[in-house]
């Protein structure tokens, strides 16, 4: 399914340094296994700052942190996504001139991101100082089909000169990663952790291996170069790089083609990264690049289809939700070693560790549209169990298991406690995830093969950090995702998630106890009754704060007793505020970082009535900063739910340009993933009002007076559910599968073919 929406181009940008580097973000090449960011073949004059950064997901070296006060159990060291290699550059020399965008005359230029291609497009027509035109198309290209290859085709014409022509094609082996020591999100350090211990040159191939300083794993960098016609080749080696120099005649007006192959492969998924490496470039080689560029296509044909969405009536709103869409396809990961980073593969903000983003804010979009791969992102939860088991020992309990706040390789990675490891509601947010995927899919066998195990070993440890009190479950000293208020204690999120998970690990015991396969699960775990029966007692009994004279959930017990903080009387500059203020500074104020109970309505809505839900929303909106982009769509979620729809608009179109009008002016660092699928959610489940329960499928649509209409597709239980909602009708359509029952606007339907439904009465049409 073609849309003119997917394709963002700028024409004629400037080259300032600001620029340049948000630029390497919007328009890096990724496919959820290696990303690379886009740095101009050519280079940078000196004095630009770059960050030519290429990654493969999961891949890490391992350093240490610092910590000043070495208490027990405090992370000492911490894992770290790395740079892996530069196989960006290619230089074109001519009569005694090189290329450049920094030199000359720019004539026309443009960048492109084709959406339904899969590659990004650069044409330049430019003028070279000595007046010798040229025009240069490069197209690259990271692919879904052979995770290991990205790819560069450099075609460049001499519109009026003929002559030789020098290309220069750069593998670099010798690379470190970036460093800001002005943000605490990234690290403050560059560091080289890659060391190269092997360059050469195979059947005209530059193969350069690398192994990591701490953790021993290997990369291999593969380059191969195809150039058409006569040419001469020769390679130079330095420094763990080599350089191949192609010769080649060309007359005015025709075009030389040169295209670049990159293998990377690493030794956590390879037993020979080395060999496999070559592999994959024969592979690479044994079909035009025609074929490949067909079979991304393809890929992305598909991909589209299955998580359509579309909004009418601001072209540029379209625009930037694919431009969002397109990078969580580019993000997630593909195997059971690697999951999503809160940049993706963009940049290295966060260092590539994995949050709880993965499960809260890009699970739901993959699992109504692509379940498969959240079956692929529990499935990397899962062969990390054995770590969250130790860390639960590391941090003093007996029993059961506790993920880390953030991780790649599965130990934790938090350095600051109190806004990391404090977050004991990552437990509840896996749980959650195995939850929903199993409501949308009724995938019993995958339940019972990997996802019931972490449901009860992290369960058993909320019945080791909670503790009864007047005859409550209490859970105390934890922080929940507002990071503004930490070590609390009964925080609402938190409480109401652990007693949905609670519930759901009895719920699935009494589900498959009498399977084969469940009772092999429950004896190698020692699981009991009495366990299960601890569960109940502890969901039944959870104490979720609520007070009576604001009417609203407190975000935990103390939350209330604190002085609000004038949000008004702050100057602009000093947002967000974790940049600005002491951390018990905020602690002691009424001030939110993000939704956090707002947050645990939308999940979790029938855990308190809608007059209670809405107090709640109006309060917490007033005293929150949405200093992370993780907030303001779950307000637009919130917002439409309680059918404030103006407001879900206004919230809604500022998160969904955060990336492509830089508006935290950190880009340059790499996209916000989590906001990305916080956009879908807040078409699909915000507007659309899709909620999954264990009753069936819900709907409850709306839509903002700006917009002509609105369409999505989603899957459940195998079934594909069409959705096209404009201000007078709304229309379900079962595209393909068996009928199935439906809720829309709290009434069940049974959907055969379409169900029509007036806008103003909710009630059926015909």
């Amino acid at each position: 399914m073609m849309d003119d929406s997917r394709q963002f181009t700028l024409r004629d940008y400037t080259l300032d340094n600001r620029r340049l580097l948000l630029n390497e973000t919007l328009f890096h090449n990724a496919n959820g296994y290696l990303g690379v960011r886009y740095v101009f073949e050519e280079g940078y004059p000196q004095g630009f700052n770059s960050i030519p950064g290429q990654y493969i997901n999961g891949f890490y070296d391992i350093t240490d942190m610092d910590q000043p006060e070495r208490l027990y159990g405090l992370a000492q060291q911490k894992q770290v996504m790395l740079n892996v290699a530069e196989t960006q550059t290619i230089k074109a020399y001519f009569d005694g001139e090189v290329f450049s965008m920094f030199t000359g005359t720019i004539l026309k230029s443009s960048l492109t991101l084709d959406m339904n291609r899969g590659v990004t497009i650069r044409q330049v027509h430019w003028m070279s100082p000595q007046g010798r035109e040229l025009r240069l198309r490069v197209t690259r290209m990271a692919s879904f089909d052979q995770l290991t290859l990205f790819t560069i085709d450099y075609e460049l014409t001499p519109i009026n000169f003929s002559g030789e022509i020098l290309l220069e094609s750069v593998h670099n082996g010798s690379v470190s990663n970036a460093s800001d020591p002005h943000d605490p999100r990234n690290s403050n350090v560059s560091v080289q952790y890659l060391t190269p211990f092997s360059t050469q040159v195979q059947n005209n191939n530059s193969v350069i291996e690398s192994m990591t300083s701490e953790s021993g794993l290997k990369v291999c960098s593969c380059v191969h170069n195809v150039i058409d016609g006569e040419h001469t080749q020769e390679f130079l080696f330095n420094n763990n790089s080599s350089v191949c120099r192609l010769t080649v005649s060309a007359d005015e007006g025709e075009t030389i083609r040169l295209i670049k192959y990159t293998a990377l492969c690493d030794s956590i998924r390879y037993d020979d990264c080395r060999a496999q490496a070559g592999e994959e470039i024969d592979k690479a080689l044994s079909v035009p690049i025609e074929t490949l560029y067909a079979r991304q296509q393809t890929y992305l044909e598909q991909y589209w289809d299955n998580c359509y969405v579309e909004v009418a009536g601001k072209y540029d709103l379209n625009t930037a939700l694919q431009f969002n869409l397109f990078q969580l396809i580019q993000s997630v990961g593909k195997d059971d070693h690697s999951n999503i980073t809160p940049k993706g593969l963009s940049g290295e903000g966060y260092e590539g560790h994995f949050f709880w983003d993965t499960e809260m804010y890009l699970e739901p979009f993959f699992t109504v549209t692509n379940p498969e791969m959240t079956k692929c992102l529990i499935a990397f939860r899962y062969s990390t169990l054995e770590y969250a088991r130790e860390n639960a020992r590391i941090m003093g309990h007996q029993q059961g298991a506790l993920y880390p706040w953030r991780t790649i390789m599965g130990r934790e990675c938090s350095g600051y406690f109190p806004s990391g490891s404090a977050q004991y509601h990552i437990n509840g947010d896996i749980a959650y995830s195995i939850i929903a995927y199993y409501l949308a899919t009724k995938d019993d066998d995958f339940i019972i093969d990997k996802g019931a195990e972490i449901i009860f070993e992290t369960a058993r440890l909320w019945l080791d950090v909670g503790c009864f009190f007047r005859d409550q479950f209490h859970i105390n000293d934890v922080t929940g995702p507002d990071e503004y208020t930490c070590i609390v204690n009964n925080n609402y999120y938190t409480n109401v998630l652990a007693q949905h998970h609670l519930r759901w690990a009895v719920n699935f015991y009494k589900m498959y106890r009498r399977r084969a396969a469940f009772k092999r699960l429950i004896a190698r775990i020692d699981l009991t009754q009495d366990e299960i029966a601890a569960f109940l007692h502890a969901a039944d009994s959870m104490f979720l704060p609520y007070d009576t004279e604001l009417k609203i959930n407190p975000q935990d017990d103390s939350f209330l007793q604190k002085e609000k903080l004038d949000l008004q009387s702050i100057p602009e500059d000093n947002f967000p505020l974790l940049m600005h203020y002491h951390p018990l500074y905020l602690y002691r104020h009424q001030v939110s970082k993000q939704a956090d109970t707002v947050m645990a309505h939308f999940i979790l809505e029938d855990a308190q009535d809608i007059e209670t839900i809405r107090n709640s929303f109006l309060y917490y909106e007033q005293i929150t900063t949405h200093d992370s982009s993780l907030s303001e769509c779950i307000y637009s979620i919130m917002a439409a739910r309680l059918g404030m729809v103006e407001k879900a608009y206004d919230y809604f179109s500022k998160t969904v340009f955060i990336d492509l009008a830089d508006h935290y002016n950190n880009t340059r660092d790499g996209i916000h993933v989590a906001n990305m699928g916080g956009n879908y959610m807040t078409i699909v489940y915000g507007f659309g009002g899709l909620r999954i329960k264990r009753d069936g499928i819900h709907f409850a649509p709306i839509i903002p007076e700006q917009w002509e209409h609105y369409a999505f597709h989603i899957s459940f239980e195998g079934n594909r559910i069409g959705v096209h909602v404009t201000a007078d009708t709304c229309r379900f359509e079962l595209l393909s599968g068996s009928p199935t029952d439906v809720t829309v606007y709290n009434k069940s339907y049974r959907l055969d073919d379409t169900l029509d439904f007036d806008m103003q009465t909710k009630i059926p049409r015909g």
